[in-house]
């Protein structure tokens, strides 16, 4: 591990850059570290959910303006969520200082906020927040991709259609749909089907304009007879675009407890006989 944290941070230029203070960002030395460190965290909030009993006791413990909590993390990206006042949500953010401090942890001020959920943040690229149901009264808790990372996405399929004209449109599309597929793949499970649909769009002009630039004197319906002609989607060679509107979205069913954890005593148990 050691050699790790000193091995340096190797450019594209192919020069080695010393590190003398943390590890590399998209290193996989990183994520193992935060999962070791921040596990201090993890037992705290389990000790303390665990304390609290069944549901009914929480629901007394609410009924008597005493705040209860769950954690969700990510190796170092973590969001607490409190059933509560915002004096409690304060309350709480010190305690988790206190809890890092011993490990030589500390809190980001700009990236740690307090928020309500009527308001909504972003974790893991998710953008979370209650809303009214259209053509209802009752609101519900949403979860879609968030701006930054539609952004990046989109970013990406540009970059990939700036590539040289002297390419076919194979490989061009080889390169799209490997990255839209993993995007798509990743955000399927929360209310994405409206950005699957821009996505879609975004990148189909992008690849149209690729195709102007490859054939400049080529008329329009001239690129269309070869390569649009399977529903006006862009394909050569049994190569098609892959299209994220296409892509089923469903949403994750509610488990609750039933999820298993590192931190189920079931699970505890078997380790230990094992």
């Amino acid at each position: 591990m050691k050699a790790f944290l000193k091995s340096g941070i190797l450019t594209e230029g192919g020069q080695i850059i010393g590190a003398k203070t943390g590890t590399p960002q998209g290193g996989i030395l990183s994520p193992l570290l935060a999962n070791i460190a921040l596990s201090i965290l993890d037992e705290h909030f389990a000790e303390a959910w665990e304390s609290w009993g069944n549901g009914v006791s929480r629901h007394y413990r609410r009924s008597k303006g005493l705040p209860t909590y769950r954690l969700a993390r990510y190796a170092d990206d973590f969001v607490v969520m409190v059933a509560g006042t915002k004096e409690h949500a304060e309350a709480l953010r010190d305690d988790v200082a206190a809890v890092l401090l011993p490990m030589g942890l500390r809190l980001s001020e700009e990236k740690t906020t307090i928020v309500h959920i009527d308001e909504g943040f972003d974790f893991l690229g998710f953008r979370i927040q209650r809303q009214v149901k259209r053509g209802s009264s009752k609101r519900f808790v949403y979860t879609w991709p968030a701006k930054k990372a539609l952004a990046s996405i989109t970013a990406k399929v540009k970059m990939i259609t700036r590539m040289g004209t002297h390419h076919p449109l194979t490989t061009l599309l080889r390169r799209l749909n490997l990255a839209l597929a993993g995007w798509t793949n990743y955000f399927k499970h929360g209310v994405s089907k409206a950005t699957f649909g821009y996505l879609g769009h975004y990148t189909w002009f992008r690849v149209l304009k690729w195709l102007r630039r490859k054939h400049r004197r080529a008329k329009y319906k001239a690129i269309w007879r070869r390569y649009l002609r399977e529903r006006w989607w862009p394909a050569e060679e049994g190569v098609v675009l892959f299209n994220p509107d296409a892509v089923p979205v469903t949403r994750y069913r509610y488990r609750g407890v039933n999820i298993a954890s590192p931190w189920d005593e079931r699970i505890k148990a078997m380790a230990s006989v094992a």
